[in-house]
């Protein structure tokens, strides 16, 4: 439980630094110039799945709760939907006229998925973290940035795009799922 507590930790302290605390970014970048700092950022991000997937991994799990079976569907809808959000943030998409941060509203999305199909300790800690830690994160950044300024709208082609890399995301996640969390999806 350690490692994965550890991971959890690294992984918002990380993310939340931008956000919550620009002095402690500044000084970072300061001393390791634009590139050393994206590179630590992405190495302590690396690292932080490492140990939150080791620690996951190393748990041996413990029922908290009975997941209910008729949500299971739903659950896996809004999961498809949360990645469909996460390819938006890196992309033009009329969703982004509706959802200020799609990345981190698909990151909601999915851990409360995850949350529907999982009862047991270690999955309600590592998805019950995700899903607060994404919240505070949208309030930070809402707080940080101001005023919400939309962008333009795109093609149809665009929203077909965006929405193809989605699903062939969560085709490669499915595929990958039981080696990471040891569980199939379907």
């Amino acid at each position: 439980m350690t490692l994965l507590i550890i991971g959890l930790i690294m992984f918002a302290c990380v993310h939340l630094i931008p956000s919550m605390a620009p002095a402690i970014k500044a000084r970072w970048r300061g001393r390791l110039g634009e590139g050393g700092y994206k590179g630590s950022f992405a190495l302590l991000l690396l690292a932080s799945f490492g140990l939150m997937i080791s620690g996951w991994r190393s748990i041996d799990p413990g029922l908290l709760y009975l997941p209910i079976e008729a949500l299971r569907l739903p659950a896996l809808g809004l999961i498809v939907i949360g990645f469909i959000l996460m390819v938006t943030a890196s992309r033009n998409s009329r969703l982004l006229q509706w959802v200020r941060h799609p990345q981190l509203t698909g990151v909601l999305l999915w851990a409360l998925a995850h949350l529907m199909l999982n009862g047991d300790d270690r999955s309600t800690l590592l998805f019950g973290c995700m899903a607060i830690w994404s919240v505070l994160e949208i309030f930070a950044i809402n707080r940080r940035d101001g005023v919400w300024i939309k962008g333009s709208i795109p093609g149809i082609s665009a929203e077909i795009v965006t929405l193809i890399i989605g699903v062939v995301i969560v085709a490669i996640t499915m595929a990958i799922h039981p080696y990471i969390a040891g569980v199939k999806v379907i």
